[in-house]
């Protein structure tokens, strides 16, 4: 947001001074001095701690954030000065994806340290329900951690400094290729491309893998179910049936070749479209 910000200034010509003093608060925004002047950006929360009255820029920030923007107030010596307001773009594909996630039965929640009103416009736009807003960067972690508790196995996708600790926390950790170190050294899998697609790749992967799997598994059992009584002689009372060492080799050849041919199957295997 900050660069979005001085990117703006500088196409509109503005002179950006550097401050004589800056300090970034976690959570809420900025305090500096520039050319002797105290300044303040951030959000609502800021302003309540510092006691600046907002006065009726409340209802345009509420009107910015119903329209999927972030706020963020500014105050000059302690007087409400007026509001920025940045936007993040939604990528084209992104409802797709998440429309593609819910569709195989997964339940997808977003975590942002926007106010709830941005929050909630941008989860409707992409079709989230569950939308947690507000969370501070140290509370990511816990947040995910809550979800833990409710049962689920929990997959995070991110990619910044803040998102490291809820990366870890995570069951399963996607960093966005495009993102801080960080949060790559934090997670199980990176995406090469900054695409949600790239969720909904890695799941199908991971279960038609998993489905490859059990086939396998339940292939050997069944093999081993019907060809181990036989060499054990259970039916040798009944029919003088035995089974020799010779058609015991060749039953476990054809149980290998069984499962090797059905493991290559995932070689032939194509993702569902998004």
């Amino acid at each position: 947001m900050a660069a979005a910000i001085v990117e703006g200034a500088e196409k509109r010509g503005l002179s950006l001074p550097d401050p004589s003093t800056f300090n970034a608060i976690p959570g809420h925004g900025i305090e500096a001095t520039v050319e002797g002047r105290s300044l303040l950006l951030g959000n609502a929360k800021l302003m309540r701690d510092r006691k600046i009255p907002l006065g009726g820029l409340e209802a345009r920030a509420s009107k910015l954030a119903d329209d999927g923007k972030t706020p963020m107030y500014v105050a000059i010596d302690g007087k409400p000065a007026g509001i920025v307001a940045v936007a993040d773009t939604v990528k084209e594909d992104s409802k797709e994806a998440i429309g593609a996630l819910q569709k195989m039965g997964l339940e997808v929640v977003m975590i942002t340290g926007d106010n709830e009103r941005t929050a909630k416009a941008i989860g409707r736009h992409v079709g989230i329900e569950r939308v947690l807003s507000e969370v501070l960067p140290q509370d990511k972690a816990f947040n995910v951690q809550k979800l833990q508790l409710e049962g689920k196995k929990v997959a995070m996708v991110g990619d910044g400094i803040n998102d490291a600790p809820a990366l870890a926390q995570a069951d399963v950790g996607f960093a966005i290729g495009t993102g801080t170190d960080v949060a790559i050294a934090a997670s199980d899998i990176t995406l090469i491309k900054g695409s949600l697609r790239g969720v909904v790749l890695a799941v199908q992967i991971s279960r038609a893998t998993m489905r490859n799997v059990y086939q396998n598994l339940v292939g050997a059992f069944i093999y081993n179910i019907l060809g181990l009584p036989i060499a054990l002689g259970v039916l040798y009372p009944f029919f003088g049936v035995l089974l020799s060492p010779l058609l015991a080799a060749i039953a476990m050849s054809f149980s290998s070749v069984t499962v090797i041919t059905n493991a290559n199957r995932l070689k032939r295997w194509k993702p569902q479209s998004v």
